[in-house]
């Protein structure tokens, strides 16, 4: 995060000096985000139209298009017209189904833009020429830590995962190293798509078949949302504690509240959008170097540090 900060500032120094104009033409950055179908997403929306709005006022030779899309097919299209009708210069993408989306942003990368993927990795290595994300192995292992301290003696625990790509494969495989060695054990996990539908459902498919669980992990906060509800609709929330993931308010409040079922989170903030925004307009308004790799933190919140993640703006 420092990096990302110094970068910025940078850019910021550089435009002040000299401005956009004298070197560089009016420039197009095309945004694409998946739908807000679930809060973390609903925050990666709200934040890209915040940057995009503010970025725009205070660059008036740097125009964007965003699009939000429900699915691979029509993210793949809006894309598409990004670069045909619209002539960007640049994409800002989070694939919300990066195998699917590969081959398309390689398209538009062949086409000699400048192309920026957040959090989720495409299926194919170097097609970005930026990328940007929260520390999802990070995310896991910090997770196993605390379950390690909270069942030192071990324990039943079930997994609530995400979706089948590869950001919930480096967050499984991190936590089940992170535990590797201990006493506790994971009955089952099962994908609950980051959703709190899914959470509930699998949740209540856990709780059927298990007697004993002392320990949740759902990965995701909306995934909690839902277990928690089931947890409690089963009367079994003085048996167990869940951890979720990416740092949702009312969560963060939870745990700030000395929350027996949910005593911490871990963060993951749907703001990387606004990063990898801001560092692909200071490509072209700052003149720095912008491509590479960009991996913001994953922190443990906890009932002492809540405090500081609480944000009384945030929409997630």
């Amino acid at each position: 995060m420092k990096l990302v900060k110094s970068l910025l500032a940078a850019a910021v120094l550089t435009t002040g000096l000299g401005g956009l104009a004298a070197a560089q033409d009016k420039v197009t950055i095309g945004v694409s985000v998946p739908a807000a179908d679930h809060g973390w997403t609903g925050g990666v929306n709200y934040f890209a139209q915040q940057t995009i709005d503010r970025l725009g006022k205070a660059y008036p030779d740097v125009s964007f298009v965003f699009a939000s899309a429900a699915d691979a097919p029509k993210q793949i299209a809006d894309i598409e017209d990004m670069v045909s009708t619209r002539n960007i210069d640049a994409l800002v993408i989070l694939p919300g189904d990066p195998d699917a989306m590969t081959s398309a942003i390689k398209q538009v990368k062949d086409a000699g833009k400048f192309v920026t993927v957040v959090d989720r990795q495409l299926s194919i290595d170097g097609v970005e020429d930026l990328y940007v994300a929260g520390d999802n192995p990070g995310l896991g292992a910090n997770t196993a830590e605390y379950f390690k301290q909270a069942l030192p003696d071990g324990g039943n625990i079930v997994v609530l995962r995400g979706l089948p790509i590869p950001i919930d494969q480096q967050r499984v495989d991190a936590f089940m190293a992170g535990i590797e060695g201990t006493q506790i054990k994971v009955l089952d996990d099962e994908f609950a798509n980051w959703n709190r539908d899914d959470g509930f459902k699998v949740m209540q498919d856990f709780l059927t078949r298990f007697p004993d669980i002392k320990g949740v992990w759902a990965q995701d906060d909306d995934t909690a949302v839902g277990a928690i509800e089931a947890i409690k609709q089963a009367g079994r929330d003085g048996e167990m504690f869940i951890v979720g993931g990416a740092g949702m308010q009312q969560m963060i409040q939870r745990v700030a509240d000395g929350d027996t079922l949910m005593p911490v989170d871990v963060s993951y903030n749907p703001a990387m959008i606004s990063t990898a925004i801001e560092l692909t307009t200071a490509h072209y308004t700052g003149h720095v170097p912008v491509a590479g790799r960009y991996i913001l933190e994953s922190t443990l919140i906890t009932k002492d540090n809540a405090a500081e993640y609480l944000d009384a703006n945030s929409p997630f």
